[in-house]
């Protein structure tokens, strides 16, 4: 008897578990004190107490607590599929959680923090295997020669893959030292905000109306535009699915076909990309905030995202971007906000 899509959903946290098992490593050392009253080394560099042998009466400021964990799960699942930014909202979470303290992190804990806002995404991969199991099993017999528009869609997606993959590599460091910061995601917000609203203009609604190309009818020419406007979401903030499915709609596709592209598309991109983190800094992760409290945030993203994923589908049938729209250019006049008056620091 086939397996449903509801009943798949219970396998998330048995995955989710295993995957992210890989990066508790040999060489991690315990940061809690065993003595009372010794000292710890906090996120920020300073040093903290505990009254009781071995046990963190609270977390201090640059630590992840599982209320921490359970709200970036949240924020991670919510907005990763929608377009308005999953990692920008992370970094504003991260910092309004104190998670990133204004006085900022240790290096160490810099690079935790860095890499748990991606791999947090396991949560929303899982998400998307759930949802779009037949589509995926399609993918796989095109790998195997047994179906050709499955043949077709796999180097659709190959292609539009590579560009993102080539210069997110080939700029990481100028991306993680200058962009991960509330400042750049908040003027993209704004920015994408008004691009939102420049499409609907100048296009209209008609891409609501079931016209353009079907998904497995893509071609390379239009797989390696929407690939290279992937590129832009490199600057969190952006939006890697706004850009995808606005890039999509022009070249032809249907918004039906554009949003599920952009959503298989955001399945090989995050896979890749968490996947390089869990290989480069999990061990780090692993000794920030050890492996049951990032757990929690990547379950809970899970859960988050095949809510949203629906939702979204859903929504897009009966209305245009223009929701979105709003939204991006409210939450980037906010966090300016926050940022002006100091609730938050702009790094």
């Amino acid at each position: 008897m086939p397996t449903s899509p509801h009943r798949r959903l219970y396998l998330l946290p048995l995955v989710a578990i295993v995957l992210f098992l890989g990066i508790a490593r040999a060489d991690a050392t315990p940061t809690t004190p065993t003595t009372p009253g010794a000292g710890v080394t906090t996120a920020t560099g300073a040093t903290a107490t505990s009254a009781t042998p071995g046990v963190a009466t609270k977390p201090a400021a640059g630590q992840l607590s599982a209320g921490d964990a359970v709200v970036l799960g949240l924020v991670e699942g919510i907005t990763e599929y929608l377009p308005v930014s999953s990692t920008g909202h992370l970094i504003v979470a991260e910092r309004l959680l104190k998670v990133v303290p204004k006085e900022g992190l240790n290096q160490q804990s810099k690079d935790a923090v860095d890499s748990y806002t991606v791999i947090i995404q396991l949560g929303a991969i899982l998400a998307v295997l759930v949802i779009f199991w037949k589509r995926i099993v399609e993918i796989v017999q095109g790998l195997l020669g047994k179906s050709a528009g499955g043949r077709q869609l796999l180097i659709g997606l190959v292609i539009a893959f590579i560009p993102a993959a080539v210069f997110g590599k080939a700029f990481e460091h100028s991306i993680t030292g200058h962009l991960l910061k509330p400042l750049p995601v908040a003027e993209a917000w704004l920015v994408g905000g008004a691009v939102i609203f420049a499409f609907i203009r100048w296009f209209g609604p008609t891409h609501r109306d079931g016209k353009g190309a079907s998904l497995e009818s893509i071609t390379i020419k239009q797989a390696a535009i929407i690939g290279g406007a992937q590129i832009l979401a490199l600057w969190p903030g952006t939006s890697r699915s706004l850009v995808t499915i606005l890039a999509a709609l022009l070249v032809g596709l249907s918004l039906s076909a554009a949003v599920e592209f952009s959503f298989l598309l955001g399945l090989l991109t995050l896979t890749a990309a968490t996947g390089y983190e869990l290989l480069k800094n999990g061990s780090t992760v692993h000794r920030v905030y050890g492996i049951g409290t990032p757990l929690i945030g990547i379950l809970v993203a899970a859960v988050a995202a095949v809510a949203a994923v629906k939702w979204m589908v859903g929504y897009l049938n009966r209305h245009d971007l223009s929701l979105f729209g709003y939204y991006r250019i409210v939450v980037g006049i906010v966090t300016l906000i926050f940022i002006g008056t100091k609730v938050i620091g702009k790094n």
